[in-house]
């Protein structure tokens, strides 16, 4: 009998254990990002997907393909599909406003505006669009991600080309009163000047760290503080940034192996810090309604291994972050440079990720000058050598002003998403022994509302210009 007891005890442990690992591993292949446990906060995308492998839902005109491939089990009969975030859904409040009828190889199915459970429970074609998803039952209860159906959407009848590009209607928000400097000042040009500033530490006391305990410490502070990083400092992890930093690298500093994350803290500065080396992480991350930061004058790099994954982005922001301005740094040597938007189902984010992004250099970067999901980034005066692309995705909205682009084989790009974004700007940019574009929606007018023409310069002055004052460059503050 206690041979038999036993016996169970280590069956039923080992049926938990394995139960664990598949539910790990199955929340990490679908890349579902959920709360996160702030020691161990770092999910920022589906995990070995690159932009470049993604897949495209369709084009923009004409009925529009259902990208199922996409699909997420939202339970019993129904699958969960990111959609445009452009289209009205229905919401709780508006509960049979959306007007996406949906096709089954070419048959229309439904009835739509059906409710969760019903999807859920009964199938048989019933389907939601809510909350920018679409949450699809199959007619015969199959599973629409893998029983070969094709699977297409209207709107009032009409192909999702209709949907008008963003234009320079004002956003909801303030506008910045005015321009300020941007290698010597001490405030950000661009959305970390807008709804509030950003000052970083200013008024905190002023410590000098040597080493990574000393630098966790202050960064760990609740207090206000402006720490000088001096000489080299090596450490692992990541070292997460309280609220009211300014971080500044003393000329010849530098940060091996550790990243700095932002995760959901406010008025941050990041300036002439060298992060390098950064296994798994990304070198600085801005993410969960971080808001307010400002990262300035830094170089970022790794090495371009075989493994597309063994180091992450160099730059990163997402996850309902706002208000950040990235500024005259250098992001070389990696296969992905700089990720605004974690994930291709965050229809929440559209009114987030409020992002600047100029006068940085790119080279030696496979793709990601910036890669945008949802969000509206403005990226002017940036120098992209031997660079990959712009990307605009899932609806997200980029100025791409004034950048000069060389050795580009696709420099700006829409269309490797389920819905593609939209460009403003493009005629202002200049192209040398580039490739051709790849934008796939009609041409956006939108322009941020901040102030910035006093310090915007001519496109073909970026390349000496941005060589010249990129990176780690200052030598006072």
């Amino acid at each position: 009998m206690e041979r038999l007891k036993l016996n169970f005890r280590k069956v039923f442990v080992f049926g938990v254990l394995l139960s664990t690992v598949l539910a790990f591993s199955q929340c990490k292949k679908d890349g579902v990002v959920g709360p996160q446990d702030p020691e161990n906060p770092i999910t920022n995308e589906i995990p070995g997907i690159l932009d470049s492998q993604a897949v495209n839902g369709g084009g923009t005109s004409g009925t529009m393909q259902v990208n199922v491939s996409g699909a997420t089990s939202d339970g019993g009969f129904a699958v969960r599909i990111p959609m445009d975030s452009k289209l009205i859904s229905d919401s709780n409040e508006k509960p049979t406003v959306s007007t996406v009828r949906v096709f089954e190889n070419g048959k229309e199915i439904g009835p739509g505006h059906s409710s969760h459970d019903e999807i859920r429970a009964k199938g048989n074609g019933r389907f939601s669009h809510k909350s920018g998803f679409l949450f699809l039952s199959a007619s015969d209860n199959s599973n629409p991600k893998t029983n070969g159906k094709k699977y297409t959407y209207t709107v009032n009848g009409q192909g999702a080309g209709g949907i008008t590009p963003p234009t320079t209607t004002p956003d909801p928000i303030t506008p910045d009163p005015g321009p300020t400097t941007p290698i010597s000042g001490d405030e950000p040009i661009g959305y970390a000047s807008v709804n509030g500033k950003t000052t970083g530490g200013k008024g905190g006391q002023t410590v000098t760290v040597k080493t990574f305990a000393e630098l966790k410490t202050a960064v760990t502070s609740k207090s206000p503080l402006i720490i000088m990083v001096s000489g080299t400092i090596t450490g692992t992890g990541m070292l997460q940034v309280e609220s009211n930093k300014s971080i500044l690298g003393l000329p010849g500093s530098r940060l091996n192996g550790a990243s700095l994350l932002i995760y959901g803290k406010n008025n941050v500065i990041v300036r002439n810090m060298t992060i390098s080396n950064v296994i798994s992480y990304s070198n600085i991350i801005i993410k969960e309604g971080a808001h307010h930061v400002w990262i300035d004058h830094c170089e970022l790099s790794s090495v371009r291994v075989s493994d597309w994954d063994y180091y992450d982005g160099l730059l990163d922001v997402g996850t309902g972050a706002d208000y950040v301005t990235l500024s005259w740094n250098k992001l070389h040597d990696n296969h992905k440079a700089m990720l605004i938007g974690f994930s291709y189902t965050r229809p929440d984010d559209v009114n987030h990720l409020k992002v600047t992004v100029h006068h940085n250099y790119f080279y030696n970067i496979s793709e990601r000058t910036p890669d945008v999901r949802y969000g509206n980034v403005h990226v002017f005066n940036n120098y992209m050598q031997n660079a990959g692309y712009v990307g605009a995705l899932m609806g997200a909205t980029v100025r791409v002003e004034n950048n000069y682009f060389k050795n580009s084989s696709l420099p700006i790009r829409t269309e490797i998403s389920p819905v593609a974004g939209f460009i403003s700007g493009l005629n202002t940019n200049i192209f040398e022994a580039s490739g051709a574009n790849k934008i796939t929606t009609a041409a956006s007018s939108w322009i941020p509302t901040y102030a910035y023409t006093s310090v915007l310069n001519k496109a073909a002055d970026v390349p000496a210009l941005v060589t010249k004052g990129a990176g780690a460059t200052l030598t006072s503050f």
